[in-house]
């Protein structure tokens, strides 16, 4: 069997692998297509677990809000305490979005391959705690631009990394129901930080010894939550879709393999992997709304209720506290039934979580709306329960489609566009209230709340295609990484199914090409067929929306151009292969700065130009731009002398030149094929192709034609006729 034949024969394995199992994947990450349920209690007992891991985030969560709704509730009494004009508290606000925007970030940074997420979480709780109890000593406005800064970082910190520990700590058959009871006593917060400033204040204490009592509430919380532990990325599901290929070939799993670092995704190569994703595209600009509609809806609220009805301050702290009470009855009543919609399809997840939307600011727009005090209240109420319930839902079906080590960056997402949607809210709301009232405010956030729900609709229909597309990633890596461990021989290079779009304009449809070791292979097809972008996927520099590229066997889809570069792939790009304005010399000690520090093996590697190409040793010192075509492409081919990579990809190197320069360019490549590089030679001549190559991909349309023995293709008049009649009308 041919090398061609047998890592042909490895992918047929992989993809039949892939479809054997994808139904079966689908169970375990917790999608079984019916509305059966089995009780929370009853899964915890059979896989041995508590639930203590998702009250004490609860308890972090809840902790996290108080210095933030104190502030808010106590403002006025701060106010003539400090010495500090309202409005210059109520414009402070902001900063706590701005800080926990700024932190979300670095958070998921700081959990990146590293499973430590429970030291995080409890550290942000920590830090939150102190900050709310130092919150009672401030005596300036510097104090409290201080306090709201840190407790935005806290909070940030902790939204970025907390979700994702509850979804890893449970399996997917129990996560809406963990995720909402996580929720619910992070709602609950509200709720007591509400009755306790009321019923203290009651009581006759100052807001410093509020701000004392609910900062030494929220360490107890944060010492409850130090036995947490971070389980590990994926373990309920990342981890058994991985097993899944072992029991399907009768082997025993072996252990998770260590990453390999030259082909590992780094954290921003890792959130754009993230960000590529339809459903999570549309998702995240769906957060972003939400944000609008959380902390600065709240802060309008309360002007509105005290504007539009004249609610006092503990009448407001009654009616804050019953809204967050209703999000708790809301999340403790509808865990079971999101379950279930979650069971059957997170589809139907996220469509619930639209309609919930909708609801909740249909609602909000009533209550601004309506006459009677007692009903506004019911209109307000509703609409704190319908919200309440959208995040478990959009959380779980977001990161059921996110391969378990990137969720952190995923969530990390999630929270800095809802602080960064809180923020510009308060700003674009702010200047609506001074133009036009609360009541149009009222209005213009159901309108984003509506533009909201239609976005996660149209993100549910994409839902169930991601979730597919994430198994059997997961399965196909392992199968290879199977493969690979057997000693079967895979393709240096494999693209399977690529799509690849110039905004809104698709060019690339369902493309597979491979390449073997050492071999010589050309592409083909006339001009705009997709044959440069295809090399521009390979090398990294466009990233395909559907796909994947495999390097030896290894996942390089979302790897940066630089990154594949230093793991041998090497491209020439027809026509623009150096460097105009630097000299020779130059341009050749810019292609060897993967060398590293090591100066004489860039000479030495620049004198084995030289004596490759002599014109290039004569003209050393001249600039790139005043070389003719044949040197300039001498040039470009320096590079792959320079690098000595594994894979070379040469575009149109043979373009307007003369045949004496072609020869000795061809001859240069042959030499380099020789020592072991494999080529992709995209060439317009398919006689010079073909007369160096022994196989042959021809392109056309952004689909892939041919893809067999050169000798064949020579008889696909078919295939060849268009490109020679292009060629004719060239030169006519």
């Amino acid at each position: 069997m041919s090398e061609r034949t047998a890592g042909s024969a490895a992918v047929v394995d992989v993809e039949q692998t892939r479809e054997a199992l994808r139904q079966r994947g689908r169970s375990i990450v917790g999608v079984f297509g019916d509305t059966s349920l089995p009780g929370f209690g009853a899964v915890l007992r059979r896989e041995g677990l508590s639930f203590y891991p998702g009250a004490a985030l609860g308890l972090l969560l809840a902790g996290s809000t108080l210095p933030y709704l104190a502030l808010t509730a106590l403002t006025p009494e701060i106010s003539r305490s400090l010495g500090i004009p309202i409005g210059t508290i109520a414009a402070a606000r902001s900063l706590p979005l701005l800080a926990a925007a700024a932190a979300s970030m670095p958070a998921a940074f700081l959990t990146h391959r590293r499973a430590r997420r429970a030291v995080v979480c409890v550290s942000a709780g920590v830090a939150s705690s102190v900050v709310t109890v130092a919150g009672g000593w401030v005596t300036s406005l510097l104090g409290v631009l201080a306090i709201l800064c840190l407790t935005g970082l806290a909070v940030g910190t902790g939204n970025a990394v907390q979700p994702t520990l509850v979804v890893d700590s449970y399996p997917p058959e129990v996560r809406v129901r963990a995720l909402s009871v996580y929720a619910a006593i992070g709602a609950a917060g509200g709720f007591v930080a509400a009755v306790s400033v009321w019923l203290l204040g009651d009581v006759g204490l100052t807001w410093r010894s509020l701000f004392i009592c609910l900062g030494s509430a929220s360490l107890l919380m944060a010492v409850l939550a130090v036995p947490l532990r971070d389980p590990g990325f994926g373990i309920w599901d990342t981890r058994p879709l991985r097993a899944s290929v072992h029991e399907a070939h009768g082997e025993a799993a072996g252990d998770d393999a260590a990453p390999d670092e030259d082909v590992s995704l780094g954290f921003w190569e890792s959130c754009r992997r993230v960000l590529l994703t339809p459903t999570n595209r549309r998702v995240f600009a769906a957060f972003t709304v939400l944000g609008v509609l959380t902390v600065p809806f709240v802060t309008f609220l309360a002007a509105f209720l005290e504007e539009r009805w004249g609610v006092t301050a503990p009448g407001r702290e009654t009616f804050f506290a019953a809204y967050a009470f209703a999000g708790v009855v809301a999340l403790l009543a509808h865990a079971r039934r999101g379950e279930r919609l979650f069971r059957v399809s997170p589809a139907r997840a996220i469509g619930a979580a639209g309609s919930l939307l909708a609801v909740a600011v249909l609602s909000i727009a009533a209550a601004a709306a309506v006459p009677a005090f007692a009903v506004m209240v019911a209109c307000f109420l509703l609409a704190g329960a319908a919200s309440a319930l959208v995040l478990p839902l959009l959380i779980a079906a977001l990161l059921s489609i996110v391969p378990g080590e990137m969720r952190p960056h995923a969530q990390g997402l999630v929270a800095a566009l809802l602080a960064a949607g809180g923020l510009g809210g308060s700003l674009l709301l702010t200047g609506i209230q001074g133009q036009y009232g609360l009541r149009t405010v009222m209005i213009v956030l159901a309108l984003l709340g509506l533009g909201d729900a239609f976005l996660l609709r149209r993100a549910a229909a994409l839902v169930d295609a991601d979730l597919d597309r994430m198994i059997g990633e997961t399965l196909e890596d392992e199968e290879l990484r199977r493969i690979e461990r057997h000693g079967a021989r895979l393709p240096m290079l494999a693209c399977r199914g690529i799509d690849f779009s110039y905004g809104q304009l698709q060019v690339l449809f369902d493309v597979d090409f491979t390449v073997n070791d050492a071999e010589m292979v050309a592409l083909l097809g006339v001009n705009g067929a997709g044959k440069s972008t295809l090399l521009k996927v390979v090398s990294g520099i466009g990233l395909p929306s559907r796909g994947s590229v495999r390097f030896r066997g290894r996942d390089i889809t979302y790897l940066d151009a630089e990154r594949r570069l230093r793991v041998g792939i090497t491209q020439i790009p027809g026509g623009r292969a150096v460097f105009g304005p630097m000299t020779v010399v130059e341009n050749l000690r810019s292609y060897g700065y993967t060398l590293g520090r090591n100066k004489s093996a860039v000479d030495r590697a620049i004198e084995h130009c030289f004596e490759a190409f002599p014109r290039l040793g004569e003209r050393r010192g001249s600039l790139a731009s005043t070389l003719s075509g044949g040197e300039q492409q001498m040039l470009g081919l320096s590079k792959a002398l320079m690098l000595r990579p594994r894979l070379l990809l040469i575009d149109e190197l043979s373009l307007g030149l003369a045949p004496v320069v072609v020869g000795q360019l061809l001859e240069m490549v042959r030499r380099i094929n020789a020592d072991g590089t494999a080529v992709v030679l995209v060439e317009q001549s398919v006689n010079i192709a073909l007369n160096l190559v022994e196989h042959a991909y021809f392109m056309e349309r952004g689909t892939m034609r041919f893809d067999g023995r050169a000798a064949d293709l020579l008889e696909r008049d078919d295939l060849l006729r268009a490109v020679f009649l292009r060629g004719v009308a060239a030169a006519q």
